[in-house]
């Protein structure tokens, strides 16, 4: 199995990057309900404003031109720390659905990127994410704009529950279609999920089982939660979390947005550059973050792609080995 990895008017850009931190945010929350208002900040739990400004004008384009009916959007902060320490996971994705006058930040995990030994290392570490982009087979985060679409449950095969009880293990998957930067994201196989994995694989007979192959075997494997982790570049949530988010979108596509875009990761690799803070040039970053990471950085697919091709070919993968059979009962 390959390794598959994971916008707002040009006005407003320019807006954010040309005028005082100050002004941005009066410009900003002018237009935001106060209820919604007093979830902005920067805290565990909050919402930064230019995230939720930029999400909340993606929502309203896309109610407009009648994509989407959901009266709920999603946004994303990716330069938060998914790993807060001691246990605590990071919220930094947020379910707001103005109509009830409701707002809810959990955890969620980002693109664990690659490291191609002596040729290009874009690995990113569990707690912040320094490396972005848009490559196929990257593993990276691509911030911007998103749609949610189809939701597909497949069965990855079964763990044991106690004793010799086994639990079939099937995952949801939300596919997420995307534009501009964005645009590659079914291609990439990028969407939305709950952050489980089975591991160890084998097989054992269960031939009753509908999941068996034609010699009566399937898939066992070890239940892995992963809230907060890395991923491919998906989003991923909590078990809890995902299922209930995946309700919510059956038969009602919505907005996401992921901040921060390429031109956010320059904007603020250029300020760090000359010695300065993100919020003295009108840009944003979560500070402990950016702390961690010296300076983010964004490999567009134009340059990444053809380096991924070289080490892939380079480096071809061994032939797929059949599940070895489970040992004991």
């Amino acid at each position: 199995m390959s390794l598959l990895a994971m916008i707002c008017s040009p006005i407003a850009v320019v807006l954010v990057l040309s005028i005082s931190p100050g002004s941005v945010a009066a410009e900003q929350s002018a237009d935001i309900p106060a209820w919604l208002n007093a979830y902005v900040g920067e805290s565990d739990g909050q919402i930064a404003l230019v995230v939720l400004q930029r999400a909340r004008a993606l929502y309203k384009r896309k109610v407009s031109e009648g994509v989407v009916r959901n009266p709920c959007y999603f946004a994303m902060d990716a330069t938060r720390s998914a790993d807060l320490g001691g246990g605590t996971l990071g919220r930094r994705f947020y379910v707001i659905c103005e109509a009830d006058q409701s707002f809810r930040a959990i955890s969620s995990g980002h693109g664990s990127g690659r490291n191609l030994k002596g040729v290009a290392d874009f690995s990113n570490g569990r707690q912040c994410a320094k490396n972005f982009g848009n490559a196929q087979d990257s593993s990276l985060t691509a911030g911007g704009a998103y749609i949610t679409r189809e939701t597909k449950t497949s069965f990855k095969g079964y763990y044991r529950v106690s004793g010799k009880q086994d639990m079939a293990f099937k995952r949801s998957f939300v596919q997420f279609d995307g534009e501009g930067e964005t645009a590659n994201a079914r291609e990439r196989v990028i969407g939305g999920h709950p952050a489980q994995v089975l591991k160890g694989m084998c097989v054992r007979k269960k031939p009753a089982s509908s999941y068996a192959d034609k010699d009566g075997y399937v898939p066992y494997g070890k239940l892995v939660d992963y809230a907060g982790g890395r991923s491919n570049g998906c989003t991923s949530w909590s078990a809890t979390d995902a299922s209930q988010i995946i309700a919510m979108l059956k038969d009602k596509p919505t907005t996401l947005y992921i901040y921060p875009e390429s031109r956010d990761i320059d904007a603020v690799a250029r300020a760090v550059a000359k010695g300065q803070a993100p919020s003295q040039t009108g840009t944003y970053w979560n500070a402990s973050c950016l702390k961690q990471i010296g300076a983010p950085k964004f490999w567009s697919r134009k340059r990444l792609e053809p380096i991924l091709a070289q080490y892939e070919a380079d480096h071809p993968a061994p032939p797929p080995q059949p599940l070895p059979i489970c040992q004991g009962s």
